[in-house]
């Protein structure tokens, strides 16, 4: 299949994070989406590289408020002198976060440092020189699997980095800022398609995903992923009950140590739904982060539950596939390309 592909990917260095008041070393870091393209073009795939489409992706699903403040906030940061003396080059941290219950009014007129905490929601997620670039990069590689499968491709697989299900339609968040899976669904939609299905198989909830669509009847965001109620990442929402106006929305939930059966029945359930459903087109948000050995979460799914799930939904619909979670260097390429040859009905 075509693997779309941007170097302004590689662009984006967090440097780190600030997890629970404490500077700690990233795992969102460039050489992810190198892995995954070079175990594409190793498993004989197509690179090709995503066009400059511009804003127009973008702003197809976020605020334009929004996109403005992700393409300035570095340069005014910089020019505020607000890296001076701060680790890792002064990346942009949130440090105060205004919540409707303390102000009620957004006012424009904030200072730059205290600016973050309108748009962000954590402190993990942090900007540097290269983020807006990579962002834009990874919206363009979306839009241009989207076009491929619109004009007839079966399957395009989207080297999307840094990743998106957690960027809303004016917020970012865990290692997530504009949202590639929305973009894409979106793209479909302008190109014909009536319907369009997200199934999200990151170890964790894809908030943003689920509150772009959330009072869309012609978009089904359906997930599986760990409990958040367990103490994971995004902590308020993803749970069962989340349906939306439409019932255009489903979360299973799973235990921490969910193995190969259960996380396949949960993509079984997933499947069954989407095809009552009845789409024209699908968008997989692949990450690998439930892999058995990734720190990012308690699940333990195999390479071999992985070609599976691909192999389950390979006849589902036309599937625009995006990269979002996933954090072992050495195995992240090998997971993801499981997941293609299943989804192509290989071995």
């Amino acid at each position: 299949m075509f693997a779309v592909w941007s170097d302004d990917c590689e662009r984006h260095e967090p440097a780190g994070e600030v997890w629970l008041g404490v500077w700690t070393p990233g795992t969102e870091v460039a050489q992810r989406a190198v892995e995954v393209r070079d175990a594409m073009a190793a498993h004989g795939h197509k690179l090709v590289t995503a066009p400059d489409r511009g804003l127009a992706p973008m702003l197809a699903i976020h605020d334009e408020r929004f996109v403005a403040y992700l393409s300035t906030i570095w340069h005014r940061w910089i020019e505020a002198g607000l890296d001076r003396g701060q680790p890792a080059g002064g990346r942009v941290v949130p440090y105060h976060f205004p919540l409707r219950q303390a102000v009620p009014v957004l006012r424009d007129n904030v200072a730059v440092h205290a600016e973050p905490g309108r748009w962000c929601i954590d402190t993990m997620t942090l900007i540097g020189p290269g983020t807006w670039e990579a962002a834009r990069a990874a919206t363009w590689c979306a839009a241009e699997a989207a076009d491929l499968v619109t004009g007839g491709e079966r399957h395009v697989f989207a080297v999307t980095r840094p990743p998106g299900h957690h960027a809303g339609r004016d917020f970012y968040g865990g290692s997530c800022y504009l949202n590639n899976a929305a973009v894409a669904c979106e793209r479909l939609i302008a190109g014909g398609a009536r319907r369009v299905a997200i199934i999200d198989l990151d170890a964790h909830h894809p908030n943003g995903t689920q509150a772009i669509f959330w009072d869309r009847a012609d978009v089904l965001v359906a997930s599986t992923h760990i409990d958040p109620g367990a103490g994971w990442f995004p902590h308020w929402v993803g749970h069962a009950d989340e349906h939306g106006p439409h019932a255009t929305n489903l979360n299973v939930v799973l235990a921490p140590g969910t193995a190969d059966g259960e996380w396949l029945a949960a993509v079984d359930f997933l499947v069954a739904a989407v095809r009552r459903f009845g789409p024209d087109a699908l968008v997989l948000s692949l990450g690998v982060d439930a892999a058995a050995d990734d720190p990012e979460s308690p699940l333990q799914v195999t390479a071999a539950g992985y070609q599976e799930a691909g192999a389950k939904l390979s006849r589902v619909a036309p599937t625009v596939v995006v990269l979002e979670g996933g954090y072992v260097l050495p195995t992240l390429g090998s997971f993801v390309a499981a997941t293609l040859v299943g989804l192509e009905g290989g071995e």
